[in-house]
């Protein structure tokens, strides 16, 4: 060993104490054994397998999904006087035999390469040459059918890993439920692997969800109420899509840009590095963006469409306040959302096994979209961590849901649902209970059964949301054949009997909900003085003057938590620099001097 762990850790990354799990991971697979790691996004998954990279004697190969995401990696790693580099197919021929060389000659001690790469036959002579000291394979969840980011170049990882039996291994992943975890571990043939599943909780993220009733309005509201300065990721579900809600963003005074599949690559990496280099705001996006994005001082993660499962929704969410401070996941959804994945999966190639299992994931988003209850608390419980709560920070706990008794307009909407055949949708079943004469309903001769006209009291937003909320509760289902419609279940007997009453909630459009949790030491609002909110904005403007001759990201140069730390105490030596969180030897070295002259000069006025 070069170095002990802690130790590195102080050196390299400018962190006194490990956080859960991490210590133990480290030494698991620094003993030679393999690990399975779960750990939500922002708690330093990364830090698993690069501090063991830099005690061992020998490289550590990770194997890495996206190409942007390993080059921000290695960019960050170099920061931090980390020897990393990658292999991907954006290097030349000769770049890449240098890439090689410095491997060979024990110049590295990590090397992120794509799954493609790992599996060429000439890569793997070369590791037969260099006998990697890790196997390290993030963002694991993409070798199962089961998860949201399924890539079948995962399925081979394990045919190169095998050939090494005595390289330790090591899977990690931000999100799984117990399926997934279990295919992963197959799959990737980690039978004695030691598994760390950290907790899934973020407290610092403020979980909301409301209902989709003029969505792009919903979202401008939220952004200017709550968000001016924020940078924030928007999702939704088409290429189209993204590209109409950036340019609407722009032209309401919200600086927005897109990504999706369908740009050029060049235009994607254009388009992400001036999100990440805080040249523009937000990123409205499919959900090809994101995955492993290591911005840290997102504020916002905004679902204007419902994503596919439970396992989507936290991995896109946990891009939000990776630095620790408050932020908001804030979603609207509609019955629509729902009908439309239900086409998309059935549509899919998949075996009636695996469209089963998605539409169960939807129904548990619809269901915590639904709740009355803690949000978090349905969350955790969702990926079998016990959570009581309340939490106090998402908008079921600070602005509780009113609800009304709803029996007999269930017993209505149920028996409309009956009589019209179970085979039409919410939006002409709420104009049959209406009344309405619509062209439809005339075609169908709806306007003579016994339901037509009954609900006559209620608004068609309520009764779509009475269709959702029973969908929702079980008591409907969706029948995806040729016509998609509404049928009854086993459940729904028992309240068109009178067995069984019902509760509804009331739909809100937007409604502002503030954070409860208390601000860290570093948090912006702290400063109780003027000079140091002064120093702070300076800081950040020296930074992002490095960061651009640099070309990487300010965040990489350093934090922002580490930016207002400096503010705050306001280090006037270089040995008080580096107990500033986030400042290693290498920065302090690379950075120190500069940093401490703005401090110095706001001092004396300069």
């Amino acid at each position: 060993m070069k170095i002990e762990p802690l130790k590195a850790l102080k050196k390299y990354f400018g962190y006194d104490y490990f956080r859960e799990n991490q210590l133990e991971i480290i030494e698991t697979v620094l003993n030679g054994r393999d690990a399975f790691v779960l750990m939500p996004t922002g708690s330093g998954k990364s830090i698993c397998y690069q501090i063991p990279a830099i005690v061992s004697r020998g490289v550590c190969i990770v194997v890495s999904p996206l190409i942007a995401l390993m080059e921000d990696q290695v960019k960050g790693l170099n920061q931090n006087g980390v020897r990393g580099a990658y292999l991907n197919s954006t290097l030349s021929y000769q770049k890449a035999l240098e890439v090689q060389r410095r491997v060979a000659d024990g110049l590295l001690d990590i090397l992120y390469v794509a799954p493609e790469k790992l599996l060429t036959r000439n890569f793997q002579n070369f590791l037969t040459r260099i006998r990697p000291a890790l196997f390290a394979i993030d963002e694991a969840h993409c070798v199962s059918q089961w998860g949201h980011d399924f890539r079948p170049e995962y399925l081979r990882i394990n045919e190169v890993t095998a050939k090494f039996p005595d390289t330790p291994r090591m899977a990690l992943t931000a999100t799984a439920d117990d399926i997934t975890r279990k295919d992963i571990l197959e799959k990737l043939e980690l039978h004695h692997a030691q598994s760390f599943v950290s907790s899934f909780d973020r407290p610092n993220i403020c979980y909301r969800a409301q209902v989709k009733q003029g969505d792009k309005q919903q979202l401008l509201s939220f952004i200017r109420a709550e968000h001016p300065e924020n940078s924030g990721i928007v999702y939704v579900r088409t290429r189209k899509r993204s590209d109409s809600i950036a340019s609407w963003l722009s032209k309401q005074g919200v600086d927005a840009l897109s990504y999706h599949a369908g740009l050029s690559p060049e235009q994607r990496f254009e388009n992400q590095k001036r999100f990440q280099e805080n040249d523009t705001r937000v990123i409205v996006a499919t959900i090809a963006f994101g995955m492993g994005i290591d911005k840290p001082d997102v504020r916002f993660v905004a679902h204007l469409d419902m994503p596919s499962s439970m396992e989507a929704y936290y991995q896109e969410t946990g891009r939000a306040g990776r630095d620790g401070q408050p932020a908001d996941a804030w979603m609207v959804y509609s019955l629509a959302d729902v009908m439309a994945m239900r086409r998309i999966f059935e549509l899919s190639e998949g075996t009636d096994e695996f469209k089963h299992v998605l539409r169960k994931k939807l129904e548990a988003l619809l269901g915590y979209c639904e709740t009355v209850e803690c949000r978090r608390k349905l969350l955790l419980n969702y990926f079998g961590e016990k959570y009581d709560g309340p939490c106090r920070n998402c908008d079921s706990c600070r602005n509780p849901a009113e609800t009304w008794d709803g029996t007999v307009a269930a017993q209505k909407a149920l028996s409309s649902v009956y009589r019209t055949g179970q085979r039409f949708g919410a939006g002409h079943l709420a104009d049959v209970l209406m009344g309405k004469e619509t062209p439809q309903v005339q075609r169908w001769n709806h306007d003579c059964i016994k339901t037509y006209g009954v609900g006559r009291e209620l608004d068609k937003n309520t009764w779509m949301s009475v269709f959702r909320q029973l969908l929702s509760a079980g008591l409907l289902s969706v029948d995806m054949g040729r016509i998609a419609g509404l049928r009854l279940t086993d459940e729904s007997w028992k309240v068109l009997k009178g067995q069984q009453n019902v509760f509804f909630r009331k739909d809100s459009i937007y409604s502002k909900v503030k954070s409860t949790r208390q601000p860290s030491k570093t948090d912006k609002n702290v400063f109780e003085d003027e000079g140091s909110r002064r120093l702070f904005e300076k800081l950040r403007k020296l930074r992002l003057d490095i960061a651009r001759k640099l070309e990487v990201p300010p965040y990489v140069v350093f934090h922002d938590s580490s930016l207002k730390e400096m503010a705050l105490i306001k280090p006037a030596t270089t040995d008080n620099f580096l107990q500033i969180t986030g400042v290693g030897a290498s920065k302090a070295k690379r950075y120190g001097e500069v940093f401490l002259d703005c401090i110095r000069g706001d001092e004396t006025g300069g």
